[in-house]
């Protein structure tokens, strides 16, 4: 499966960095050792059902140190018996934009 989701701390102070919450949760997905991808509003991780959602689970648990409550947007693509899609997909979409550009 494929998760994206994006996590963020609320109700700190106005000082508080919202980087640095972001950081500690990317900091845990990447020492998952599962594949993984960030981009300016996503953390994408890929793996089975249970090692995504703890390694989730132990990023928003991060974002927590950083204020009083937390904001958890995920989505799932769950699809079975599938591995490397975290860059099949995108390698596919590439192969049939380069096709109807030709």
């Amino acid at each position: 499966m494929i998760v994206a989701f994006s996590v963020a701390p609320s109700g700190g102070s106005s000082t508080d960095s919202v980087h640095d919450a972001v950081a500690a949760a990317v900091r845990v997905v990447r020492e998952s050792g599962l594949p993984n991808r960030t981009s300016s509003m996503f953390t994408e991780i890929e793996g089975e059902w249970d090692e995504v959602m703890e390694v989730v689970r132990r990023a928003t648990e991060a974002v927590g140190a950083y204020g009083s409550r937390v904001s958890l947007v995920l989505k799932a693509d769950i699809r079975p018996g599938h591995v490397g899609e975290l860059d099949g997909k995108v390698e596919r979409l590439e192969a049939a934009i380069a096709r109807q550009e030709a």
